[in-house]
């Protein structure tokens, strides 16, 4: 299975006096920013309600096996296709011999004999029956199949009997689902991006701006967090919401934006020049709003301060990834803005296809030549690219 660094889990609880562990779960999972979707067994909805996972996940739980909110009807692929891995916590013994003999009889055990990624099994059950030869035999089977158990542990029941079968604690369970995936690329290393439009005040209600929505930008910043860099996002005004886990610092003007990068770019490995830079700016900002006199009036407007090109062009640059938003002839304007602006790797798109939309069109342009990733929304093309710069940053630190 090809892991991706957005993760997600499908986490199925059954029936147990341990399915309160899996709120605790579903908690830490969220917070260590993995996408959690929670699939129920009819008994387990007599241990715990579905709303208390629906409050912690931020998703509608799933229970019945013809969930009209799941496309064509067919819940048990869709879940199982959009999830890195399935873990059932807490798994009571009739779950395991559902597992271990490929019964498909409700929502959960379908999924899971449909599952094309890999199976957590958390048992939590009464001693006498984690003992029970049959149910031995198959857990047997689970690890034949290539099942992962984890757990159980030793220690009270709710029984009030002392024994193997206790559900592991969910910190644990924690541990084993980041064991799935590699460690992040860029832990302990900095990261500075831009994004959104800048606003180039001529009096104090109006300014020349642009149409960029900052989600390019955004998405770049959440990819490079996901990998496990420190980031900072220098963003222009934008509607959008500040990436959990980032360092986001508000600006408006070119110059605010400079200015913030500057202070941010000591220690940082990696410069993603997503934002919009206006250009020009007025050469004076009146200090009261103009008024309307019916009459043409003229702007003179200044070149603004190249941000990529003096990030690029100090002592110690960090590894820079620029952006060239162009109208027409995207080749040859972002390979003449690599070699004037002496960066490593420019993204190219059209501004007609990108600017304000959910998705896009991008061409990742470096010494190796032009390479062009399928359309898609910008969270993957983000990812896409972060993946991208660091092997090309890799491969440059050794050459």
């Amino acid at each position: 299975m090809t892991v991706r660094f957005h993760r997600r889990i499908l986490l199925g609880v059954t029936g147990g006096v341990a399915a309160y562990k899996a709120a605790e779960l579903t908690r830490l999972l969220v917070k260590a920013r993995i996408d959690v979707q929670v699939a129920m067994t009819e008994a387990a909805c007599g241990f715990i309600a579905p709303a208390t996972f629906q409050a912690l996940s931020g998703k509608p739980v799933l229970t019945d096996l013809w969930d009209p909110r799941i496309p064509n009807r067919m819940a048990h692929i869709e879940l199982t296709r959009q999830a890195d891995a399935i873990l059932v916590a807490p798994a009571s013994a009739d779950f395991i011999a559902k597992i271990a003999q490929g019964t498909a009889d409700d929502l959960l055990s379908t999924t899971v004999a449909a599952r094309n990624c890999p199976l957590l099994v958390a048992p939590a059950m009464n001693r006498e029956m984690w003992a029970n030869p049959a149910n031995q035999r198959n857990i047997a089977k689970l690890r034949a199949d290539g099942v992962t158990l984890v757990g159980p542990d030793t220690g009270e029941q709710a029984c009030g009997e002392t024994g193997e079968g206790r559900l592991v604690e969910p910190a644990a369970l924690l541990e084993a689902v980041l064991a799935l995936y590699p460690s992040p690329r860029l832990a302990g290393r900095k990261a500075v991006v831009t994004a959104g439009p800048t606003f180039e005040a001529i009096d104090p209600v109006r300014g020349i701006t642009n149409a960029s929505s900052g989600k390019m930008g955004y998405a770049v910043a959440e990819a490079l967090r996901d990998e496990g860099a420190e980031v900072v996002l220098v963003s222009g005004p934008t509607a959008l919401t500040p990436p959990e886990g980032c360092t986001v610092v508000g600006v408006r003007s070119a110059a605010e934006m400079l200015a913030a990068v500057q202070a941010a770019l000591p220690g940082a490995a990696f410069f993603f020049a997503v934002a919009a830079v206006a250009d020009y700016t007025p050469q004076v900002q009146a200090p009261h709003k103009l008024k309307k006199s019916g009459e043409p009036v003229t702007l003179t407007l200044v070149p603004t301060v190249d941000i990529l090109a003096t990030v690029a062009g100090g002592p110690t640059p960090p590894f820079c990834v620029g952006f060239a938003a162009e109208s027409r002839d995207l080749a040859t304007y972002a390979e003449n803005k690599r070699h004037s602006k002496h960066v490593p790797l420019i993204v190219g798109n059209l501004a007609q296809r990108a600017l304000g939309r959910d998705d896009n069109e991008i061409v990742l342009f470096d010494a190796g030549g032009a390479h062009a990733l399928p359309p898609a929304p910008k969270p993957v093309l983000a990812r896409q690219l972060v993946d991208h710069a660091i092997r090309l940053a890799e491969t440059q630190g050794a050459s």
